[in-house]
């Protein structure tokens, strides 16, 4: 099962991953009023399921709260297209309203199971901001990788050690690893099939965050989590599927005819 991004980072604050101050909204007064509060420039997301948002014009900012409305007030509504989304695209039906912050860098954090060892893998890289495939296809180097022994989480000479590897500075080292060590015990604790966090940025004086962030579900384990199945948004998902759902059947609707 997808969640929306805002849905995402809340799950992983409380974990103790860091995240920018935010609030979704579903109306332009909502978002004026979300942005004053926040104070300064904000960011206007759309949330939909799907990536590439701030190519397809998902994503701008805005100086201050009034321009924050009219950003709102446009986005909410539209059809947003993506390379995610197909040439039909998405209707955008709510904005997540965050600050902005002083990056310094980019990088790439996520979780996924390597089902050739039957681990959940760790993956890093100081390429973030760009698609992991992209950079798993042209410059796998960068894609660093620890496997998590079960039931014991992302050690912490694992955080170090990738750390180091994406180079970041020593006294960011410490924030970096706390942040990728509860990265770890949320996708455990959720029972996730997919963790990613990207981009994990590091700012100018220092500090680290999620600024943006994927949780996908493991749909067979959501027994266990009757809270999270309120997460789910079926307006993001194809009328077939949610109705092969409510029969527990897996369907995935394909291209093509039989």
């Amino acid at each position: 099962m997808k969640i929306h991004e805002y849905q995402a980072k809340s799950i992983l604050a409380q974990y103790g991953v860091p995240v920018p101050k935010g609030e979704v909204v579903y109306s332009a007064e909502e978002a004026g009023t979300a942005a004053k509060a926040i104070g300064g420039s904000v960011v206007v997301k759309a949330q939909i399921h799907a990536g590439g948002r701030g190519k397809g014009g998902g994503v701008k900012i805005a100086k201050d709260s009034s321009e924050a409305a009219v950003i709102a007030k446009q986005m909410i509504g539209m059809t947003l297209v993506t390379h995610q989304t197909g040439p039909e695209g998405r209707t955008v039906q709510r904005v997540l309203i965050e600050e902005t912050l002083p990056i310094e860098r980019e990088l790439y954090l996520g979780i996924v199971l390597d089902r050739a060892q039957g681990k959940p893998a760790f993956m890093a890289s100081a390429a973030g901001g760009v698609e992991i495939e992209e950079v798993a296809a042209k410059t796998p180097e960068l894609i660093l990788k620890e496997v998590i022994e079960p039931g014991q989480g992302l050690a912490p000479y694992q955080a170090r050690k990738l750390a180091f590897g994406m180079g970041l500075p020593a006294s960011a080292v410490s924030a970096a690893s706390a942040a990728m060590r509860a990265l770890a015990k949320a996708y455990e604790g959720v029972d996730a099939s997919l963790a990613e966090i990207n981009p994990f940025v590091l700012t100018t004086d220092g500090k680290v965050y999620a600024l943006d962030a994927k949780i996908n579900l493991d749909d067979n384990a959501l027994y266990r989590h009757k809270d999270l199945l309120e997460l789910r948004d079926l307006n993001e998902e194809d009328p077939l599927e949610v109705e092969a759902s409510r029969f527990n059947l897996n369907y995935i609707k394909l291209d093509g005819s039989v």
